[in-house]
């Protein structure tokens, strides 16, 4: 029997149906931004395993750095006690956050460093004796599946079966070109009616709804208008952080800074599951109290694991390197040069580049749904022809690891020419 048809006895995966999906492919091996499955085919993994290997696959600065911490100390609970590398991994990223982050809550994926975020911005009123119960969020946003985090995204049909059991969150137009203006204003007069505890945002980029990008002047705008009425502002940075968008995070292009910021997926290189939710001081102080009951009651087991935190050491280090940064501009003007070239075929309705982000927007008769036919098609195509790409709808985009190499990219591009003139 092959790997994966055991894996069909017990195994549920991720966002799928599996009355009609097809088989999962088993995967026994990976190394840079390739992977071979039990039948040693090879395939470019040209989305970085959803966004969180930008370091490749098997990077061996991360293996020995998990291998070390292993055979020191492997886990410890972080309820009354604390490690080297947590407090070492505090103070580095302490560094390269916007300079208002000064506290750190250590978690285990993206969904809960939002669902931290979104109960801290609540309590911290509810300690103060104020209620603000309501979330401001964008049209389209995703910020995760647990429940708090669910209820703050817009993709309707991941959220259908809960939506009478979520907290209140009232939705902002994106503000794409020539939408600025209706989101700014929209935002505004939300938050002037003082019941809102904060706005979460994907800066520049929203990842699930098909990389949809927006400018950092219009968001500096947004922050600055809940600033000036009391509403916390939470960056979601679980996509975009650790040079997606050319920068360490996507804040870095502001002026204005996030209260809250939240961080997984690249935080350890894909190597550990592992989360961080950032705060300012202010927001920490007001859960600073003799009174035990406005202490921040969450926890999870695995908070600030030593491994996981070696393993993000590593991985920050070599965000750090000249010879990343200059993998990270290496892909940006592939991207570009791709982008001149593609942007002006016939299929094409929109292109849009920011970092590694490269995305189109593909021409097609009708609406496409997010898991529709046409892009069961262009997923089964590029499998087929050994890259992985997930197309959200009819977008196709590419989020690479940063030491996919030339000809691996340009394999990509070529794929995807390929499948507008197929398709």
């Amino acid at each position: 029997m092959t790997l994966a048809e055991r894996n069909q006895k017990h195994n549920w995966h991720p966002y799928t149906q599996h009355k009609t999906a097809q088989r999962p492919i088993a995967i026994v091996k990976g190394e840079g931004a390739l992977l071979w499955d039990e039948d040693g085919k090879e395939y470019i993994d040209a989305i970085a395993s959803w966004w969180v290997n930008p370091y490749g696959h098997s990077n061996p600065v991360i293996a020995d750095a998990i291998y070390k911490q292993l055979t020191t100390l492997e886990h410890v609970l972080f309820g009354g006690f604390t490690h080297e590398p947590a407090v070492e991994l505090s103070e580095k990223l302490i560094a390269v956050l916007p300079a208002n982050q000064n506290k750190l809550f250590y978690s285990d994926n993206g969904s809960t460093s939002v669902e931290i975020a979104i109960k801290v911005s609540m309590q911290y009123f509810f300690n103060k004796g104020v209620k603000k119960t309501k979330i401001i969020a964008f049209e389209d946003a995703f910020h995760g599946d647990t429940f708090g985090a669910m209820a703050a995204s817009g993709i309707s049909f991941f959220m259908e079966a809960f939506k009478d059991s979520l907290i209140e969150v009232v939705r902002i137009p994106v503000p794409t070109a020539g939408n600025e203006e209706l989101s700014l204003k929209t935002l505004k007069d939300l938050a002037v009616t003082n019941e809102f505890a904060a706005f979460i945002f994907e800066p520049l980029v929203q990842g699930a709804a098909g990389m949809v990008m927006y400018e950092a002047e219009v968001l500096d705008k947004l922050i600055a208008i809940c600033k000036e009425n009391q509403v916390f502002t939470i960056a979601d940075e679980v996509m975009t952080g650790f040079g997606k968008t050319g920068k360490n995070f996507a804040c870095d292009y502001l002026t204005e800074m996030p209260d809250m910021m939240c961080i997984s997926k690249a935080l350890t290189g894909g190597a550990i599951p592992m989360a961080i939710t950032s705060f300012t001081q202010e927001i920490f102080d007001g859960f600073y109290d003799d009174d035990i009951n406005k202490a921040l009651f969450h926890g999870h087991t695995f908070t600030a694991n030593p491994t996981g935190c070696a393993a993000a050491l590593a991985s920050l280090q070599l965000l750090q390197s000249d010879e990343m940064q200059a993998n990270i501009a290496r892909v940006n003007k592939s991207h570009l040069v791709f982008e001149s070239k593609i942007k002006q075929h016939p299929k094409v309705v929109t292109t849009r580049v920011l970092g590694v982000i490269f995305a189109l927007e593909i021409k097609t008769e009708n609406a496409e749904s997010y898991y529709g036919t046409f892009r069961n098609k262009l997923y089964n195509f590029f499998i087929e022809n050994g890259v992985i790409l997930r197309p959200v709808g009819n977008i196709v985009y590419i989020l690479p690891p940063y030491v996919m190499t030339d000809t691996q990219l340009t394999k990509t591009y070529n794929l995807i020419e390929r499948a507008l003139n197929t398709f």
